[in-house]
């Protein structure tokens, strides 16, 4: 009767980022398997220290860190946008304007510090307000951008972290009312030639708070989403103009272009580096 590899044998396997068809295999009996685990295992473990050797001595930086750099790069030299620095921590009111009330089950994922402050859970609040002053203040078109840590707490899936790094750009008062779709879609497409990413699709869907949504699905991973205004929620926020505005997930587009089974392997972690486990 065929065996398969144990429990314990799987978990390490996995560890060290071993593919479904190798932690499917089956064997004649144990003796075969065994010795098939302890090649595997030997050959992944090189595989492993050699991917970090590789980045302690000519990458230098991690492949998470390379795509933020990459957009970061296509925003501001070729996009003309710039780059923000908000407040990781939001007040309550914040999310309000959100529409992320009591009700809303959002709420219960988010890390409070207190009953009126906690830690953001996306960037968009404070981008509402940068950008509408910045307005304000020009009376031109406005093109910003952050990317830092967000928080939530996320079913621990292959594709959810408590703490991810979003992107988010916003290109305020520039486009014609009517177009914004296929604003979106120009910087959708402009944003993934810039990552790398050739093989993806553009989804558009419905959405009862931002009307008409487009995601950029990879790998069957849902890796960024956009909106548009004018619509309902701005008001909240002083904003009536058109506006455009995309989300990326740094390490959901590292997971795809890694082909890795989770994305803990691609975030911020004492547990991995750049894919490698550090406990190899």
């Amino acid at each position: 009767m065929a065996v398969t590899f144990t429990a314990a044998q799987r978990q390490r396997l996995t560890a060290l980022d071993a593919d479904v068809e190798t932690l499917e295999r089956q064997f004649a009996g144990e003796e075969e398997r065994n010795a098939a685990f302890k090649r595997i295992e030997a050959g992944r473990a090189r595989q492993n220290r050699e991917r970090i050797g590789q980045l302690l001595s000519e990458k230098r930086v991690t492949e998470a860190f390379l795509i933020e750099r990459a957009l970061t790069d296509w925003l501001t030299d070729s996009e003309g946008f710039t780059r923000v620095a908000t407040p990781t921590i939001l007040s309550a009111a914040m999310l309000d304007k959100m529409t992320i009330t009591a009700e809303n089950p959002l709420r219960d994922q988010v890390f409070w510090l207190d009953p009126k402050r906690c830690l953001r859970p996306m960037l968009a609040p404070n981008l509402y307000v940068v950008m509408r002053e910045l307005r304000k203040i020009t009376g031109e078109p406005v093109k910003i951008f952050e990317a830092g840590s967000c928080f939530r707490k996320e079913t621990q899936g292959a594709e959810h972290m408590n703490e991810f790094t979003m992107l988010n750009l916003v290109e305020f008062a520039g486009t014609e009312d009517g177009r914004q779709m296929e604003r979106l879609e120009d910087l959708a497409r402009g944003a993934m030639k810039a990552a790398g990413l050739t093989r993806y699709e553009l989804v558009r869907e419905k959405s009862t708070v931002y009307g008409e949504t487009l995601d950029i699905v990879a790998d069957g991973t849902e890796i960024a989403s956009g909106a548009y205004g004018p619509h309902p929620l701005d008001a909240n926020w002083g904003v009536f103009e058109p506006w455009v505005g995309l989300g990326v997930g740094i390490e959901r587009v590292a997971l795809v272009k890694g082909q890795h089974r989770t994305i803990k392997r691609v975030g911020r972690s004492v547990a991995f580096l750049d894919g490698a486990p550090l406990n190899i």
